[in-house]
């Protein structure tokens, strides 16, 4: 039986959560992923004003005449959320933990997706699969969701986001929308991502504690590894620890931000310091600008 302080904690998120979609993210969803759901249907041949884009080129040379190819715009789009629930999601020096964020996220993008008539499914995810939930409609499967991601607790405390994206690679038959929400504290997984990226829709988004872009100056302190539970003493006076690791925080960042853009992959950059609605009614505005 689910304790009565994880219904109220979904409730809540649900207010907070679908006040933000009502305001906030009401079209701009519909929008930003407007033809996403477009299908195969035909070949025909050209006519002046087609879409020039549309010319199906093998079809065009062989025939000596040009063609287009016609797409018919399905109903519904499939959402999936890959949400990381490793050790290092429950970290945070402000109100929130990176792990909070994380959920509230998934739960706007959820109500989003359905507002539009499309499924949502849950992939919660360590250096295992953890959980997964398979794409449907409606406000009660929304519900079952966001519940998953408060009360479910990781059997690993590890991340392994290669692995995570070569499962939901076997799963998925359609074309889907991917949001794979995550601090992104992993290696090797570029070579998934490339691929998973040329057949879905693959959007990354990072969460970040302020605390993660700098280490504060606050003497010696015991910092540890919530994955590989290692702990160590750092004085962060010191000028050349806190070069190393704000030099070392900056080349892993700048190394992931640089990958997304040469694959095109999009990626939003949440601060916990600074909150998510900015980011994402960016995200939201940059995706409208291409169609």
């Amino acid at each position: 039986m689910i304790p009565s302080e994880i219904i109220k904690k979904v409730r809540l998120i649900e207010i907070k959560t679908r006040h933000i979609v009502n305001n906030l993210f009401g079209g701009e969803y519909h929008s930003a992923f407007k033809g996403m759901g477009m299908e195969f249907a035909e070949v025909r041949e050209y006519y002046p004003g087609d879409d020039i884009r549309a010319i199906d080129w093998n079809v065009t040379a062989r025939t000596g005449k040009p063609f287009i190819k016609k797409f018919d715009e399905e109903r519904e789009l499939i959402v999936i959320l890959m949400v990381d629930v490793s050790a290092s999601g429950f970290f945070g020096t402000g109100e929130s933990l990176k792990s909070d964020i994380m959920v509230e996220l998934a739960s706007i993008l959820s109500f989003s997706a359905i507002n539009n008539n499309d499924k949502v499914g849950l992939l919660l995810f360590s250096d295992r699969i953890e959980k997964y939930i398979p794409p449907k409609k409606g406000k009660s499967h929304v519900l079952r969701v966001i519940r998953e991601m408060i009360y479910h607790r990781a059997k690993d405390r590890d991340t392994d986001i290669a692995f995570a994206l070569e499962h939901i690679q076997r799963v998925l038959k359609r074309k889907s929308i991917i949001f794979l929400i995550s601090d992104f504290w992993d290696v090797s997984f570029q070579q998934a991502m490339k691929l998973i990226n040329k057949k879905h829709d693959l959007i990354n988004i990072q969460i970040l504690d302020k605390s993660e872009f700098s280490m504060p100056k606050v003497g010696f302190i015991k910092i540890h590894d919530a994955e590989s539970q290692f702990s160590s003493w750092i004085d962060t006076n010191n000028r050349n620890v806190q070069s190393a690791i704000t030099t070392q925080i900056k080349y892993n960042n700048n190394n992931f931000y640089a990958f997304c853009k040469k694959h095109k992959i999009d990626l939003i950059s949440i601060n916990t310091a600074h909150g998510y609605l900015q980011p994402l009614e960016q995200f939201f505005n940059n995706r409208m600008q291409r169609h």
